[in-house]
């Protein structure tokens, strides 16, 4: 077992890996591995991206930051906090956490402890990372190395809570491991840890917690689509729903990111691999993967109700990003609203404060504009609840649209005393 103050590495710094990394610098040494050569300069001088970490807090971690595998060999515990998208086909795609796998069995030792943060479907680390490291270094699990999984809890743009101040799931690949992997959390969680059986359990829980909530989310946004037809509010229905003490109130929207709208995809893939087809989750999926059209379908609808010529008018989309108050646009679905707006020839600009211009263009081929002309816009699509537009204020917001225009308020970022438009 290693000693209480042997190095761990942190393979990935994203937005899981870089909080876990300052948390158990703490207690630890820590190196911090990356193969992003950008984002290791970018943290070495203290700065974060991803705004999940201040300044003070990176440079007074003293972790050691590098792109070099061979510079973390001095490690006894690896943790690895990559990436796990899906491909185009919604099938899981490893190739981040295979290729995390294969550098760390270039520097494994006897003794060494693999911790996978990563949400993977449930199997992933016995199944598909152990065998690499076994037959990659000619060691044993549970002999000569061990294995754990814990699943991340970060929840991007939200400062409320810490990584300390939420339970944490671990797990490890016999007893003896299991036992020291919940003891090496408990030192910087003070909310607890949950000691799961198995690692297939610790998998399962945290693909599940996604799966749940993207379920709970499909139905909302399905009715609000009733409720659209039948001419009622959602949003005041819910309110006065929630006034049952069992109520849980899920309110509807785009469902992006790199977790809800991702982790589903994952289980529904193993299951069908053992035989069995789910229906749930995959008709929650297939409804919140719609939602963009939907509304950009709805807006379209309501303009040339009032007679606007689509090829002629112009729209603002305030905010791009997957969720609010966070610089993160991976599998934002915003993009599909965008492009559905753009295809019935409308001219669509995109303010968000979160993002940059030029990775906008590059990647999207979208004008993301940096100040907003008044009296300009036929309608202004609020799309992502940013604090910084709840800041602006409604007032301010509607100086950006002509006289006569939409303000579309997808989620319900301001009160409908201010005539807004919810779709």
């Amino acid at each position: 077992m290693p000693a209480e103050r042997n190095t761990i590495a942190i393979i990935g710094l994203g937005y899981v890996g870089l909080p876990l990394a300052i948390a158990f610098a703490e207690n630890y040494d820590v190196l911090g591995f990356d193969v992003n050569e950008n984002r290791i300069e970018e943290l070495s001088n203290g700065i974060d991206s991803t705004l999940e970490a201040a300044k003070e807090e990176i440079i007074n971690s003293h972790i050691e930051f590098t792109s070099n595998i061979e510079s973390i060999a001095k490690a006894s515990i690896y943790i690895i906090t990559v990436p796990t998208p899906v491909r185009d086909d919604k099938t899981p795609d490893l190739r981040h956490l295979v290729s995390a796998t294969e550098s760390v069995s270039s520097v494994l030792t006897k003794g060494n402890y693999v911790i996978y943060e990563s949400t993977v479907y449930p199997g992933t680390t016995e199944e598909v990372c152990i065998p690499i490291l076994e037959n990659s270094t000619d060691m044993k699990c549970n002999i000569d190395f061990y294995v754990g999984y814990s699943p991340e809890r970060i929840n991007p743009g939200d400062q409320s809570k810490s990584i300390k101040e939420i339970i944490k799931v671990t797990s490890g690949s016999n007893e003896e491991s299991s036992v020291f992997i919940d003891n090496l959390y408990s030192k910087i969680i003070e909310a607890g840890t949950h000691r799961a059986s198995s690692i297939k359990v610790a998998e399962a829980a945290k693909v599940i917690e996604n799966t749940q909530r993207d379920i709970n989310i499909a139905l909302a946004n399905e009715l609000s689509i009733i409720f659209s037809h039948l001419d009622i509010d959602t949003h005041e229905v819910l309110d006065a729903a929630a006034t049952k003490w069992n109520f849980h109130r899920f309110v509807p929207g785009m469902v992006g990111g790199h977790c809800i709208g991702v982790d589903p995809y994952y289980l529904t893939y193993k299951s069908e691999q053992v035989g069995y087809k789910p229906e749930m989750i995959l008709a929650g999926r297939k409804l919140n993967d719609g939602m963009a059209h939907y509304y950009a379908k709805t807006i379209c609808q309501k303009m040339e109700q009032e007679n606007y010529h689509l090829s002629s008018s112009k729209i603002l989309i305030m905010g791009m990003t997957f969720k609010e108050n966070c610089p993160d646009y991976r599998n934002t679905k915003v993009v599909d609203l965008i492009n559905d707006l753009i295809s019935k020839g409308i001219a669509v600009d995109v303010f968000d404060p979160f993002l940059v211009k030029e990775h906008i263009k590059k990647e999207f081929k979208l004008n993301l504009i940096e100040d907003l002309p008044e009296n300009f816009y036929d309608a202004i699509v609020i799309a992502v609840p940013h604090s910084q537009f709840k800041t602006m204020g409604i007032e301010k917001i509607r100086r950006f649209g002509k006289s006569v225009s939409f303000i579309f308020d997808i989620k319900n970022t301001f009160p409908i005393k201010n005539d807004l438009i919810r779709i």
